[in-house]
């Protein structure tokens, strides 16, 4: 992550999330964040003196069109993902965006054709990607060592307090579990198996009507199927497994960090057990998709070819289908 391409970032809207970003960003690599902006000035200016910030600008607007900012990260509320990114892209920016990309599928096809018309770099932030033991799963998978694949079953739940204003639990800011951390085991479902062709979704609403709770079944034309499942209300053990005819992978628990996964060989006592040597965990291993960024972008191309824009277009439209069916509504368009 280091002694290669070095972008100047841009950050606007800097929360916990941000601040996350920004520490893995500086503490890990050679990026460097020169530039913040806030709705509340007091607030930008705290973020900047946190994180030695040299840049506080009083509006967006401003921001985007600093000639010092190479790359804009948008770490705001999912309601505003769009806005935010159409406005970097309209700046000639490069965008970082937190995930999900947009509400729904239409919003990130709408990013997608601003992003390709300008011939700017976008990207959805989907971190758990770029991280050492993704890029080793993926080459296992490539060669064949699990065999047929027959299932993927993933979790991500936790207890959020309930705060009918806060970004969890507010349909104006684009509340819900499937959008905030239901992506994450839905992502892992598309990156081994593909998006599927058929959704099945069951769940219950949160007091202020966004969805609280939901499991889901994707079907592939294979036979291969995927358990997921996601929950505002209650710690779960967040693990996930991926299961073939040769042999079964099982990854620790909160597969989307770094971390580590077992490789159980199919009727055998052969196991094979591999953890991230690096000592990076937690957030923290934010800097692996900001060091990616920096290369491809260094490399020309205007998307990643680790996570393409087509890839955070399929995971909405399988969050639309699956919102729908729970009888939420977006524009899927």
């Amino acid at each position: 992550m280091r002694g290669g391409p070095a972008l100047r970032w841009g950050v606007l809207a800097p929360g916990r999330i941000a601040g996350g970003f920004v520490w893995a960003l500086h503490q890990h690599t050679d990026q460097r964040v020169h530039a913040v902006a806030s709705r509340s000035a007091e607030r930008a200016g705290h973020f900047a003196a946190t994180y030695g910030i040299p840049r506080v600008h009083e509006s967006y607007e401003q921001l985007v069109a600093d000639p010092h900012v190479d790359i804009v990260y948008v770490a705001s509320p999912h309601s505003e993902h769009k806005r935010q990114a159409l406005l970097a892209i309209a700046a000639g920016k490069h965008v970082l965006v937190e995930k999900p990309l947009a509400l729904d599928a239409g919003e990130a096809r709408d990013i997608a054709r601003a992003a390709r018309a300008a011939g700017v770099f976008a990207m959805e932030a989907l971190w758990s990607r770029f991280l050492p033991q993704t890029l080793l799963i993926e080459r296992l998978l490539r060669d064949g060592v699990l065999g047929d694949l027959r299932l993927v079953m993933a979790d991500f739940g936790g207890r959020f307090d309930f705060d009918p204003e806060g970004r969890v639990f507010n349909p104006a800011l684009g509340g819900g579990a499937l959008l905030d951390i239901g992506i994450y085991p839905i992502w892992l479902a598309h990156f081994v198996l593909g998006p599927p062709p058929r959704v099945h979704a069951t769940g219950s609403l949160a007091q202020t009507g966004v969805d609280g709770q939901a499991a889901l079944v994707l079907s592939y034309d294979t036979g291969a199927q995927a358990l997921l499942h996601t929950t505002l209300f209650a710690e779960t053990p967040q693990e996930a497994v991926i299961a073939g005819t040769h042999a079964r992978l099982q990854i620790d628990s909160r597969f989307f960090t770094p971390g580590g996964f077992t490789l159980q060989a199919a009727r055998s006592d052969q196991r094979l057990r591999w953890i991230d040597p690096s000592g990076i965990h937690g957030s923290e291993g934010l800097a692996y998709q900001a060091a990616a960024v920096a290369r491809h972008i260094a490399e020309g191309r205007t998307e990643s070819p680790m996570h393409p824009l087509a890839s955070s277009i399929a995971l909405l439209e399988t969050i639309d289908a699956a919102r729908g069916q729970l009888g939420l509504s977006g524009r899927t368009g």
